[in-house]
């Protein structure tokens, strides 16, 4: 479990094939945790379980459900990727609860500078369900709160401040750009309880 509050930027330093998947070593930089193995590590939001350190970077193994399900199968060497640690019983959560399980890639359709910095996104068609205005969605491991939301358009809109910009790789977002997309725990449940259970 996580916050969503980005506590550093790593960078993806190498990629290799191996029979489980792919093993994707990053870079940590500067960022003051030092995980150990079996500790689970938000990369982009997406949570995964640390198989290997060093000084200086940790390793992850991506099996084929994680890398259909975001975009570490299409990713290089070099990209710089958002990093949290895990929750503990005694952390401050000042953004929102989330899981690390990542429900699809969404693409930045525009990035309007005009008033702020605003970004369209649109997510997979299942995961506009569950959007709310003002409520929380999570993006790259970013938590955000949805600023607009059009569900029959297909796309949604967040505002970045630039501590954000700043401290995050979500600075970078362009049009075209793939993101992975985590919708709120809570608006999941009820729309998958409304969905399978609609007499109760």
């Amino acid at each position: 479990m996580f916050t969503g509050l980005v506590q550093a930027m790593g960078r993806i330093a190498e990629l290799t094939a191996v029979e489980a998947g792919v093993r994707m070593r990053v870079d940590l930089g500067g960022w003051g945790h030092r995980p150990a193995p079996g500790d689970s590590i938000g990369v982009d939001g997406c949570c995964l379980t640390v198989t290997a350190t060093g000084e200086g970077w940790a390793e992850f193994v991506l099996v084929p459900e994680t890398l259909s399900k975001t975009t570490f199968g299409r990713a290089a060497v070099g990209r710089r990727v958002n990093l949290e640690h895990a929750l503990t019983a005694t952390s401050l959560v000042g953004g929102h609860f989330v899981q690390g399980h990542v429900d699809g890639v969404g693409r930045v359709v525009k990035v309007d500078r005009s008033e702020g910095w605003r970004v369209q996104i649109e997510p997979p068609a299942e995961v506009m369900a569950y959007c709310v205005p003002k409520g929380s969605v999570c993006v790259d491991g970013v938590s955000l709160t949805l600023a607009r939301v059009e569900p029959a358009a297909g796309w949604f809109e967040v505002a970045l401040i630039p501590e954000t910009l700043e401290r995050t790789t979500l600075g970078e977002a362009s049009e075209g750009r793939e993101v992975h997309i985590e919708g709120d725990m809570l608006a999941k449940t009820v729309v998958h309880f409304l969905r399978h259970y609609p007499s109760a």
